[in-house]
């Protein structure tokens, strides 16, 4: 039975998003949320947010950014969250 999984980011971003896709190998459903933070793409983090894009995982946000992230309010952030079997902050 697949579960779903949101993955939390709070500090090592990079980290995270690397950690999120290894988490697919059970099939199970991943999103990733970034509150009050901005998906940053570096050198390391390109592959991981384009593997995370082709695997159709959703990201989520409540800052305003580029077409990746998916936009919401921090109060729809914070409902959303509890549609999950398991949160994860990293």
């Amino acid at each position: 039975m697949s579960k779903k999984i949101a993955v939390l980011v709070r500090g090592r971003q990079e980290e995270a998003l690397r950690m999120a896709i290894g988490l697919t190998l059970l099939d199970d459903t991943i999103d990733i949320f970034l509150p009050n933070q901005k998906l940053i793409r570096t050198d390391k983090s390109t592959l991981n947010i384009d593997t995370i894009q082709e695997m159709e995982m959703d990201l989520y946000s409540n800052i305003e950014q580029g077409y990746e992230v998916k936009i919401l309010s921090s109060h729809e952030l914070a409902n959303r969250l509890l549609d999950y079997d398991h949160v994860l902050p990293y």
